[in-house]
């Protein structure tokens, strides 16, 4: 065995309990602090509750736009390379361009929905 055969995993493995240990010397710090500055136990508890998730129904609209978009522009592509001999190469652009209209589109409406 050679020695970057041993020293590879074992500084992954140093550096994974070292980022370990700090993110948990950090929560403690930050725990300690707001006890020094009097928050309750239930002040605290509410600041790490993971309950509170929201989701966002325009993100869902966003990207069900943008994945119809892409799906639409491989189509095209596909019916290009196929029917107009048009190289490969149309795919990528397609892509970029039914995506970016794609999140055109969702501006518009997401933008009239927040006026409303």
């Amino acid at each position: 065995m050679s020695g970057s055969e041993v020293l590879v995993p074992l500084v992954f493995f140093l550096t994974v309990g070292g980022i370990w240990g700090f993110l948990i010397l950090t929560k403690h710090k930050e725990r300690m602090t707001m006890i020094e500055k009097g928050l309750k136990a239930e002040d605290i508890k509410s600041l790490y509750e993971r309950g509170t998730l929201r989701i966002n129904p325009l993100s869902s609209l966003k990207w069900g736009i943008v994945f119809v978009a892409i799906g639409i522009a491989v189509l095209t592509g596909m019916h290009l390379h196929s029917n107009y001999h048009m190289e490969e190469g149309v795919y990528p652009a397609l892509i970029a361009l039914f995506g970016g209209i794609g999140l055109i589109v969702f501006y518009t409406i997401a933008n009239r929905r927040l006026q409303q």
